[in-house]
């Protein structure tokens, strides 16, 4: 049974008999040695043999003047027909050459020896013999029976005579050797430094490499956030580290959106799950009252007039409660969709005075008033749709009616602000104007005040309403304080009652409504 790659990475194609790499810098300082391994050799090879060709030149252009020096000499034909072998009946001449005659009867005498030849003669036997005496009339480079090398030339001078000039050139050989030698030398010197030099040199500038292979690595660990170290634009590997994190930063921009989407989808969607089993649960109660208000009146339980007309009423009342709690759904749904609001200019000071007045006809006994802030330097006029700024004054109002005790007092203050501010509630031409609805109730938790403005959201962790309401007076202020591009906030702690702040520009939401904030009130 063959294993299978993983899902979602391709299986890498089999790449059968390739041998193994070598890292980039042992291969680049490799190939460079070997180039000036072969470019040594050639110089050496060239000088060397320029060198060998010079000197036997040389050495050839002597053997010739010599052997023409000899030939005029009339001396020389007397020596090698048996007469004295030195000129005027001298002793021997010595010379840097070894010149000798053979006559046509065999006889040899020399006719100059060399100041190194200890026997005063160079001896040739077998075929290097027959070479130098066979007057050749070109020069020759054979070994003497004493084991030196040396640089002969041969002419027949006449009368059967053959004279011959030979010069030692072992020692012009040693000097070639040496100079092979010293070329090694100083070859492997130049290998040694060169070699050290370029792999300091490639290793310097493959390390922007090296630091994109680590990179490389630690995003592949799952760290997005590295970079390649940036280097001279001017250099292939500089423009491949500019090339590399732009690619990084939009990878990483990518991943990081994806995220954040994948993020807000889970979050919408434990908010959804939330939403619907929140909404289920408001509906249930009227629901199941009003299924056992109609079984008990199936059964006939309920005998007198009196006892039907209260059943009928017990069912009328849940039935509004539901239709108040659709109600609200509804509108927030309408408020998701973005639909369009009427907007014309709103007087919020007249706005909040109908707020406080119909608090006091349900309440009379509660402490309420209205302040108009001095710093209002005209009428608080807003552009907006009146009837949803209406709903945001009177829900805020109600929550601090039910939530607080009878006697707690209730503020509604209208102010104004100018615009200091980039924000959304930052008017375009005129400031802000500011309504704040406050209660010396109990206050609230800051766990519990962070989600107020969530739909459903209740601090009772028993979920039971003994106030009433549906719990959906927060989120549609905060999705129509939303869509009138202001904000709301929470200002509370346990004992010092409650604080919440409208912030609304008087330039109003404009020709296109924003979206509701995807955040607590979703």
């Amino acid at each position: 049974m063959t294993s299978q790659p993983p899902l979602g990475r391709a299986a890498p194609a089999p790449r059968p008999g390739r041998a193994p790499r070598f890292p980039l810098r042992i291969t680049l300082v490799a190939l460079l040695m070997g180039l000036v391994v072969i470019a040594l050799t050639a110089t050496g090879i060239a000088a060397t043999s320029l060198l060998k060709r010079y000197v036997v030149e040389q050495q050839d252009r002597q053997l010739v003047s010599t052997l023409a020096r000899y030939q005029d000499q009339p001396w020389v034909g007397e020596a090698c027909e048996g007469g004295s072998p030195w000129p005027r009946g001298g002793g021997p001449q010595y010379s840097t050459f070894y010149v000798a005659c053979l006559s046509s009867s065999g006889r040899i005498a020399d006719l100059a020896v060399p100041l190194e030849a200890e026997t005063g003669r160079v001896t040739f036997s077998g075929r290097n013999a027959e070479v130098v005496w066979a007057g050749i009339g070109r020069p020759v480079t054979m070994r003497s029976d004493e084991g030196r090398l040396w640089r002969l030339l041969s002419e027949d001078v006449g009368n059967r005579n053959t004279v011959v000039v030979a010069s030692d050139i072992e020692a012009d050989g040693q000097i070639i050797g040496q100079l092979v030698r010293i070329q090694m030398v100083v070859g492997l010197v130049v290998l040694t430094v060169l070699g050290a030099a370029a792999y300091v040199l490639v290793r310097n500038s493959l390390r922007p490499l090296t630091e994109v292979e680590r990179t490389a690595a630690a995003i592949a660990a799952g760290d997005l956030s590295q970079r390649v170290p940036a280097g001279d634009d001017r250099t292939e590997v500089g423009r491949l580290a500019t090339a590399l994190n732009g690619m990084l930063s939009r990878i990483e921009y990518g991943f990081r959106a994806q995220q954040a989407s994948e993020e807000q989808a889970r979050a919408s969607e434990t908010r959804m799950r939330r939403f619907v089993a929140d909404a289920s649960h408001e509906l249930r109660t009227p629901l199941t009252s009003i299924r056992g208000f109609a079984e008990l009146y199936r059964q006939g339980a309920v005998g007198s007039p009196e006892e039907t007309a209260r059943l009928m009423q017990r069912i009328e009342s849940e039935g509004a409660r539901m239709g108040v709690l659709v109600e609200d759904l509804l509108q927030l749904a309408r408020l998701d969709q973005q639909r369009p609001l009427t907007i014309t200019p709103v007087d919020l000071a007249e706005v909040a005075g109908d707020a406080v007045h119909d608090a006091r006809a349900l309440q009379p006994d509660r402490p309420l008033t209205l302040h108009l802030d001095e710093s209002l330097s005209e009428v608080p006029v807003v552009l907006g749709d009146e009837a949803r700024l209406r709903q945001v004054l009177g829900n805020l109002v109600t929550n601090a009616l039910v939530h607080t005790p009878p006697t707690a007092p209730v503020t509604v203050t209208v102010s104004d602000e100018p615009a200091a501010g980039d924000g959304p509630a930052d008017g375009d031409d005129g400031g802000v104007v500011v309504l704040r609805v406050a209660d010396e109730g109990p206050g609230m938790a800051p766990e519990d005040a962070a989600r107020v403005f969530e739909r459903f959201y209740r601090a009772d962790p028993s979920r039971a309403r003994t106030a009433g309401g549906t719990g959906l007076g927060l989120a549609i202020v905060s999705a129509l304080v939303a869509a009138h591009r202001g904000t709301v906030h929470l200002d509370t702690a346990p004992g010092r009652g409650a604080v919440f702040t409208v912030r609304l520009p008087r330039s109003g939401p404009g020709s296109a409504v924003p979206p509701v904030p995807d955040g607590p009130a979703a």
